[in-house]
């Protein structure tokens, strides 16, 4: 009988087994969309404190929270849609397509990060910003998920629901609901998104059609249409950035000066995509939207009054 070498370094070893389950949650969770969607929710709540009532352990719980409400969201999110990430090329091998995952596991998974994460935040922060944790689970589960196979409207209902985690922090702070504040983080987080959305729906409208979901950028092989959207919601954003500064008593008046300019690049960024309605426009306006927030939220720190 021949020998049969054993190799140390199998697949099927603990270490590689633990690596890979590892690896299977942190894509379940979406970890890197929903550390995004954390960072809003703790700029918020940095700007409702930022002239007194600040507290860390109140922050670790705004934190704490937030993240187990977005992990929670993030793997129900993945249940309603394992027949249309199955069918798409960059989202077959997530784990509950691929079978890695039992979807019962996911489902009490996915049932307990969401009742701790809003009752989290309504024990140790307060009702208001369980609250908002809340409205954002019920829309982005019960309103966008479904209506992305129904209605190219998807993608502005999910920019509400991406709009509504920094008043997590911001209530959570302190900060009223109704106050030119709250305004002021919704309308930045809506309209960030737009552009984003729009290039990311034209990058992958291939993948997203074949899915069968209704998006803007379905049959826009040239990227004329949806380089018309992305341009009127990036001068809306520049806009935004530019005028709200001189109208609000929220933010001292310099801050149109950082608010123009990044929305300015954005406008050009979609021009160019619009114009040339090449792949790589589009990717370099994605882009440009992952770093126009963080910049903007830093500004608009500063420029706090």
């Amino acid at each position: 009988m021949a020998e049969v070498e054993v190799n140390p370094e199998s697949t099927a070893s603990p270490r590689n087994v633990a690596r890979e389950l590892r690896r299977d949650v942190v894509t379940l969770t979406k970890a890197r969309l929903s550390i995004l969607v954390v960072i809003t929710s703790i700029f918020g709540y940095l700007i409702a404190t930022k002239e007194g009532g600040f507290s860390a352990v109140l922050l670790f719980h705004v934190f704490l929270g937030s993240i187990l409400a977005a992990f929670g969201a993030a793997v129900f999110n993945q249940l309603m849609e394992v027949d249309v990430d199955a069918r798409m090329k960059r989202t077959s091998d997530r784990p509950l397509p691929a079978n890695r995952i039992p979807r019962p596991a996911a489902f009490v998974l996915g049932w307990l990060f969401c009742a701790f994460g809003i009752m989290h935040l309504g024990v140790k922060v307060n009702v208001m910003a369980s609250s908002m944790a809340g409205i954002t689970l019920l829309t982005y589960l019960f309103v966008y998920t479904p209506m992305k196979r129904v209605s190219t409207f998807n993608t502005v209902v999910g920019a509400v629901s991406g709009a509504v985690p920094p008043l997590i922090g911001w209530t959570g702070g302190g900060g009223a609901f109704f106050s030119d504040g709250a305004l002021f983080l919704f309308l930045l987080l809506f309209l960030w998104q737009m552009p984003h959305f729009a290039a990311i729906n034209w990058m992958y409208r291939e993948e997203y059609a074949l899915g069968g979901f209704k998006m803007w950028s379905n049959d826009d092989e040239t990227g004329a249409k949806t380089g018309k959207i992305a341009l009127f919601f990036a001068v809306l954003t520049f806009l935004f950035g530019a005028v709200y500064p001189l109208v609000s008593n929220s933010l001292a008046w310099w801050g149109c000066f950082a608010g123009g300019a990044l929305g300015a690049v954005m406008v050009w960024l979609a021009i160019k995509f619009l114009k040339s309605g090449k792949r790589n426009d589009a990717r370099t306006l994605f882009f440009y939207t992952l770093l126009y927030l963080p910049l903007m939220m830093v500004a608009s720190y500063l420029a706090w009054a």
